[in-house]
């Protein structure tokens, strides 16, 4: 039975093209959404351009029909703008309930659906009777299917690039029946791997073979260290120009507010966990001289000044090529499916994408674990032959750290 689904804004800023994923069924957009993305539409960074895509989408139909009568779309929809009667005492999303209570009470109404990414607009419809649901066009569990070591040669109906291990023995497979040994303890820029996992994430990071790495896991277990060590390493063989780091800014809890001085001052806290990772590498030794450790590097400001690595925000990465990068995205679990496409379709020849983070830490709102772009890249990358995912689990940062993440 066809079903009518009624879009909150932050779906459309979610995905600019939602209005295009509902099959055949009718969706409808309340006139508050429009003016709610009017509002929203100027500035820069991403949910600034989602917004402007999303009324680009909503205009361009314009010319197929009356907005307010419904236009039927391309998958056989049927879209239409709500009009309805100002009331200045409620909220917009009251009136976005309201004008699905209105659709609802209408006579032979088809069932009535609120979709939302927000879970306040979800609970407030259920209780006035009024179905609600998530956005699930995104949504994948497929990470909790995958990631892990093998001890069996079984490839889960995937080819992707996973790990077995075989007695003392690993084993990289890919497109289901190749294979090829490991190294084992490998070094990169003086860091050691301290567990099996990250003897393969080693491997995956440095393989010229593989273009996009997933590398997930709880806090201490060396995502990040790793990267940045594997992309200097691969930077002093000139596999590639530039080891460039990006992160979403995005805070944890309170934010702070402005920050003061230019864009490298305000971005500095921001970057500090790079930089402190950064500083792992520089202090770790790379050898002896007079029978003291010596770093290769003199400090992590050098690597930076010295353009070796370059820690830029991601609201700068759209419109740009970038060719024989080794591109590291830290904390990609705070990021929305449309902006991995953003950061993908920026890779050039050469390039190589690491993507990092922690499925079960996310402080974007309306993301969950089921519906970030890290788990929707893993979803849509989990049988290409030049993808990787692992999942580490096991902690290297401290006792305390390992056992904190256990119980916190």
């Amino acid at each position: 039975m066809q079903k009518t689904f009624v879009l909150d804004t932050s779906v459309l800023v979610h995905d600019p093209d939602a209005i295009h994923k509902f099959e055949d069924n009718r969706v409808i957009i309340p006139i508050t959404v429009i003016e709610e993305l009017d509002g929203l539409k100027r500035g820069h960074g991403s949910v600034a351009y989602s917004v402007r895509e999303a009324l680009r989408n909503v205009d361009a139909l314009r010319q197929h029909g009356n907005l307010s009568k419904g236009i039927t779309l391309p998958n056989g929809g049927f879209l239409r703008i709500a009009l309805q009667v100002q009331n200045g005492n409620l909220t917009a999303d009251d009136k976005i309930i309201k004008t699905a209570l209105e659709l609802a009470s209408s006579k032979g109404a088809a069932p009535v659906i609120v979709v939302s990414k927000d879970t306040a607009v979800r609970i407030k419809s259920e209780a006035l009777g009024i179905g609600a649901q998530d956005y699930t066009h995104d949504k994948t569990s497929l990470f909790q299917e995958y990631g892990k070591i093998l001890s069996a040669d079984i490839s889960g109906g995937i080819t992707s690039v996973r790990y077995l291990l075989s007695g003392d023995r690993i084993f990289r497979l890919w497109d289901a029946g190749n294979q090829a040994q490991i190294k084992r303890q490998r070094a990169v820029s003086g860091i050691l791997p301290r567990n099996i996992e990250q003897e393969c994430a080693i491997d995956a990071l440095t393989a010229e073979e593989i273009s996009v790495v997933a590398l997930t896991g709880h806090a201490g277990t060396g995502k990040t260290l790793l990267a940045l060590a594997a992309g200097l390493f691969m930077k002093e063989k000139d596999d590639y120009e530039q080891v460039l780091v990006a992160r979403p800014v995005v805070p944890m809890g309170q934010d702070l507010g402005f920050l003061p001085g230019d864009v490298e001052e305000k971005l500095r806290p921001w970057m500090q966990p790079i930089f402190d990772n950064l500083d792992v590498i520089v202090a770790t030794p790379s050898g002896h001289k007079d029978e003291k450790p010596v770093s290769r590097y003199r400090s992590s400001n050098y690597l930076v000044e010295s353009g070796a690595v370059h820690i830029e925000p991601l609201t700068y990465i759209r419109g740009r090529s970038l060719p024989r990068r080794y591109m590291i995205i830290d904390e990609a679990q705070n990021l929305r499916p449309l902006d991995v496409k953003t950061i993908l379709t920026r890779a050039g020849e050469g390039t190589k994408v690491i993507f990092t983070g922690d499925l079960d830490q996310i402080d974007t709102p309306y993301l969950d674990s089921h519906s970030n772009g890290l788990s929707y890249l893993i979803g849509r990358f989990i049988n290409e032959p030049n993808f990787c995912y692992l999942n580490l689990v096991k902690s290297a940062r401290s006792p305390l750290a390992e056992r904190a993440a256990e119980l916190l």
